[in-house]
């Protein structure tokens, strides 16, 4: 079953390139069944890029998906075009009476600040309230999901002492959960962070199961069934050449970085990178999808009672 997205929207025809099912409001109408009601609260500063790579990922299960695009009521981007938000995207304050399937909070390039500096942060707390009565399950990415265990758990982000970068090998901890159906013993996910979680403090907060770690960068997907939620810390949506863009623009601009770790093939970033993450990548979050599936009430309704 495809995504139901606008046809104007960017990702519909990226998506219908790379042989995704997309359908736009007329098609979905002539199907009777209720597509499940995925959100995406994006605080990414280029938020194309990011619809693309979330939508492409929901949008390659057997379901059919009905994605809306959510922002902060009272925070402006400044780096993607007013129209393509006014066209798109739905300030919180407009949904907060409506219930969905599923909500992924995005990461944002904030990780420097503390939580009560960000200037959306009352407004991002009362989202993650209100996921408690009006989403089946929350999926809170890099700094969203920082902000998810820090809000509901007390875990705290502590700074690194030099960004980690690049594509890390993760354990599979918990083989039998339904979040890594199909997974391997271990995986690459790309990392892109200058603050990290600590294990002993994720295993001291009652409830959390870590399900994916890394022995250089510390826990990775985190579930925390109390709160209908999943964490992730770093970026398997990321595309082949996201930490590429990342390096390039920080060394054009002069600043200090590194050359992100088992990413270019002989270290060498005159060679093309590869996508060693896109399998895990669709087997995560089309697990995610079916879980949603296989407890969402047919009724939106009900979600939440």
């Amino acid at each position: 079953m495809p995504i139901k997205i606008p046809a104007t929207l960017p990702a519909y025809d990226v998506l219908t390139r790379e042989g995704v099912m997309v359908m736009d409001e007329d098609q979905a109408g002539r199907q009777d069944i209720r597509p499940l009601r995925i959100a995406l609260l994006n605080l990414m500063p280029k938020k194309v890029q990011t619809e693309n790579q979330f939508a492409r990922l929901i949008g390659a299960t057997p379901l059919q998906i009905e994605l809306s695009l959510v922002r902060m009521s009272e925070h402006q981007t400044r780096n993607t075009a007013a129209e393509h938000m006014e066209s798109f995207y739905r300030p919180f304050e407009e949904v907060r009476e409506e219930k969905f399937d599923g909500l992924i909070i995005t990461g944002a390039p904030i990780e420097h600040l503390d939580f009560d500096q960000v200037t959306y942060w009352d407004e991002l707390r009362q989202v993650m309230d209100w996921t408690q009565s009006n989403v089946q399950s929350t999926f809170g990415v890099c700094w969203g999901g920082m902000a998810m265990i820090n809000h509901f758990h007390g875990v705290q982000k502590h700074i690194l002492p030099e960004k980690a970068f690049g594509c890390f090998r993760h354990r599979n901890l918990k083989p039998n959960s339904p979040y890594l159906r199909g997974f391997s013993d271990d995986c690459v996910v790309p990392v892109s962070r200058w603050t990290e979680m600590k294990q002993a403090e994720v295993d001291a907060a009652p409830g959390l199961v870590t399900l994916l770690g890394s022995d250089e960068v510390g826990p990775c997907l985190v579930e925390d069934p109390g709160h209908r939620a999943l964490y992730i810390f770093n970026h398997f949506e990321y595309d082949r050449d996201t930490l590429k863009q990342e390096y390039d623009r920080d060394t054009a601009a002069g600043v200090p970085t590194t050359i992100p770790r088992n990413y270019y093939p002989d270290d060498d970033p005159a060679n093309p990178p590869l996508n060693r993450w896109r399998s895990h990548a669709h087997l995560l979050y089309g697990n995610w999808i079916n879980e949603i599936y296989q407890s969402t009430p047919y009724d939106l309704n009900d979600i939440g009672v």
